[in-house]
Order: C-alpha cells, then sequence, then structure tokens
C-alpha cells in the first residue's frame, strides 16, 4: 500500500450499508441517526455521535486522531447489521 490515504469530498452516498437506523431502533429522529453509506469510489461514511475528545486522552500509542479527522462511535448493533453488506475486497 503506498501513498497518503484523503478522503474524496466529490465522493457520494451510493448505498447504505446494513439496516436503516428506523428500523435498527437507533434513530433519535433528524438528530441522531449512526449510519454507514458506501462511496462512489469504494470508501466508506460514517455517522454516529462525536467523541474525539472523550477519546484523544486515552488512544494506543499507535492510533492517532489527524488534524480534521474525529473520533465518531455508532451502537454496535448498526455495525453488526452491516456487518454482511461489507465487500470482502
Amino acid at each position: 500500500m503506498g501513498g497518503t490515504w484523503d478522503a474524496d469530498p466529490q465522493a457520494r452516498l451510493v448505498r447504505r450499508i446494513g439496516v436503516a437506523p428506523a428500523e435498527l431502533g437507533t434513530t433519535g429522529g433528524r438528530d441522531g441517526c449512526p449510519d454507514i453509506w458506501e462511496l462512489d469510489n469504494g470508501d466508506f461514511a460514517v455517522i454516529g455521535r462525536d467523541l474525539t475528545t472523550v477519546y484523544s486522552e486515552g488512544l494506543p500509542e499507535d492510533a492517532v486522531i489527524g488534524g480534521g479527522e474525529r473520533l465518531v462511535v455508532i451502537p454496535r448493533v448498526t455495525l453488526l447489521a452491516a456487518k454482511a453488506h461489507i465487500p470482502d475486497a
């Protein structure tokens, strides 16, 4: 794997990975819908709670939250529901 990865702001959401938040019972209306989406370039977008400040002090030595990055938390059920929909390659 060569080079440094960077998010492509031109990439668009193409499909939800997993189950809609309303179906999982994790929705808080318009202000709380944890979700995972595949982008048209193959990357993934995660919608979750921004807990960067909470976790930034206790990160393992080899984990870094870079400038412009945020640590988001999603419910376990969201990721488990997405597992079967995530491509292997």
